[in-house]
């Protein structure tokens, strides 16, 4: 056993060494924030964006960076999963892109602070985090099928879709159920029909719960041609796709 003298100096050594120790970590962190955080990009619209953030409470319904409630969506890494379109959507008319769904406060916010609060999660989303939060894992994508019954080829799911499209249809029973599914659509509507539906919904139904999406011609052709390839009877490929 130790001696009282020596149990001391065991004690105030290992307090000592540790606490060196404790310091020399708390101190290597603090450095490698600025670089992890994105420091640099730090702009004053980014910071007028947190403003935001705070002043409208936020966190009071959402979290991010791991804080915050978890009555609304998690934030964190929204813009790289749901893409500035569909923020800015949001942000504009909660309501309009979730008819009697979403309870998301309508904050009639300007179209200088919505791009400010799209720059805030762009830069939260950009942090190095360590793999926080761990990427969104989508189930995989439906395949055309040849007479025989064989996989002739992976379709490949449009980034917009994992954005926009899925918040509220379903696919391959993964997605909202707002809108119906997307299974089979294409043996329904043709390229040229679903080109016009993605442009103007409303005019081709009035009433239509489906608003107009903030879609460039770009993502309307990508994304017609690609539920026009979800044919009945398609079945999963064997691995998935993240968006």
């Amino acid at each position: 056993m130790l001696s009282k003298s020596a149990a001391r100096a065991f004690f105030l050594i290992g307090t000592i060494a540790f606490s060196g120790i404790f310091l020399w970590l708390t101190i290597d962190t603090i450095k490698r924030v600025p670089a992890q955080t994105k420091e640099e990009n730090l702009t004053p619209q980014v910071v007028h964006g947190k403003r935001l953030w705070e002043q409208n409470n936020c966190m009071g319904c959402h979290t991010i960076l791991g804080e915050g409630a978890y009555y609304a969506p998690e934030l964190t890494k929204v813009y790289d999963r749901r893409g500035p379109a569909f923020i800015e959507a949001m942000l504009r008319d909660p309501e309009a892109l979730f008819p009697g769904q979403r309870r998301m406060v309508q904050y009639d916010f300007t179209d200088e602070e919505i791009q400010a609060l799209v720059a805030f999660l762009k830069w939260i989303g950009e942090m190095d985090l360590n793999g926080f939060p761990p990427e969104p894992s989508l189930l995989p994508v439906a395949v055309p099928q040849s007479t025989s019954g064989e996989v002739v080829a992976a379709i490949k799911r449009p980034k917009v879709y994992n954005q926009l499209c899925i918040a509220c249809h379903s696919l391959g029973g993964q997605g909202g159920t707002v809108g119906p599914p997307l299974d089979g659509v294409g043996s329904r509507r043709d390229y040229d029909h679903l080109v016009k539906w993605l442009t103007n919904p409303q005019q081709m139904k009035p009433g239509t719960l489906m608003p107009k999406l903030p879609l460039s011609p770009a993502d309307i052709a990508e994304l017609a041609s690609f539920l026009s390839q979800l044919k009945q009877g398609n079945r999963p490929a064997a691995e998935g796709n993240k968006g």
